[in-house]
């Protein structure tokens, strides 16, 4: 994975993460934490977006299926917390 390609992975995870802040209400973790959770919901939605045949490579559904991928960690994270 080159500079460039890293730069723009981390900046729609950001994105992704700010927009799930948004999405589930109550459960944003700040500015650090919701880049996290976005570049780790980009995994997420990527894997399942890939699964699915949704994700054919432009930035735009990058960015729905990394924020698809966020706001399922965001409820799993509300999920665990209610539990325990």
């Amino acid at each position: 994975m080159g500079t460039e390609s890293l730069l723009v992975f981390l900046i729609i995870g950001g994105l992704a993460g700010w927009f799930a802040g948004l999405i589930v209400k109550g459960y944003g973790f700040g500015l650090i934490g919701n880049i996290v959770v976005g570049i780790v919901g980009s995994f997420v939605g990527g894997w399942l977006f890939d699964r699915l045949g949704l994700f054919e490579g432009t930035l735009l559904r990058a960015l729905i299926g990394a924020t698809v991928g966020a706001v399922m960690l965001l409820l799993l994270i509300r999920l665990v917390r209610r539990v325990a």
